[in-house]
């Protein structure tokens, strides 16, 4: 596919493959899009209601408003151009119980969505054990400083104090983002619930690179101690992360 392809829609597209990330994730494709909630129930929009270019609405997300079917659409629709890029193959994620996306079972993978953006990153499982993905809003200082003390350990708190006023919004952003991505990547594998304390930033350097140490024994030999390599970047004026555990070091650099 092009770095952006055309999508006849109102509502979503069109897509574009292009790597925000200033390193590349050999064997992994990214595919984004926007998407306008607002016009999804306009008359003459398209698809017959639950269903849209073959994307079928989960029944709990029937009765959902416009905003969150047309999340759901988007981030789906992302999933399966970039499936195809992968490997060539027609095939859409569903829901899961839990919600988390269903992959087919040789691939793991990642969808996101901000304010009218959608991404879905995906790769072939004996590459990668597990990829997220996440985007987010990038916060000013007073949102950072107030959401703080829930997302950051004692030691990232005492690390953001260190900072001038003007980058503590981006560092909160961006450990909450990794967290968000570091959830995504290691839920499917740990099969449990775990939350912003179970893992921290060991260093903060601003965007770029980084690399993240669990806290917390997750389970299936993911033990506090180990590490785990991502991104971040700010991409139209969003700030967007990633993980990625290799198949082989499982998360060892």
């Amino acid at each position: 596919m092009d770095s952006s392809s055309s999508f006849d829609d109102p509502v979503i597209g069109p897509f574009s493959s292009d790597w925000p990330w200033a390193s590349p994730l050999p064997g992994t494709c990214l595919v984004a899009t926007r998407f306008d909630p607002a016009r999804l129930d306009e008359p003459g929009a398209g698809d017959a209601p639950g269903e849209r270019h073959g994307v079928i609405l989960p029944p709990r997300l029937h009765d959902a408003i416009a905003k969150r079917r047309a999340e759901y659409v988007a981030g789906r629709l992302c999933a399966r151009h970039a499936l195809r890029l992968l490997d060539g193959r027609d095939a859409t994620p569903s829901m899961n119980e839990d919600r988390s996306p269903c992959w087919p079972d040789n691939c793991v993978g990642a969808i996101t969505h901000s304010d009218g953006w959608a991404a879905a990153l995906v790769a072939h499982r004996q590459v990668y054990q597990g990829v997220g993905l996440d985007a987010e809003r990038l916060l000013n200082e007073e949102q950072a400083r107030r959401l703080a003390r829930r997302v950051l350990t004692a030691e990232e708190l005492v690390r953001m104090e260190t900072l001038p006023s003007s980058s503590v919004g981006l560092m909160v952003s961006a450990t909450f983002s990794l967290k968000e991505s570091l959830f995504k990547a290691l839920y499917p594998l740990v099969g449990r619930m775990f939350h912003f304390p179970a893992a921290e930033l060991m260093t903060w350097q601003g965007i770029g690179p980084v690399r993240l140490r669990l806290l917390e024994d997750l389970g299936n030999g993911w033990t506090a101690g180990r590490e785990v390599t991502g991104m971040v970047c700010l991409h139209e004026n969003r700030l967007l992360s990633v993980v990625a555990l290799p198949a082989s070091g499982a998360g060892r650099a």
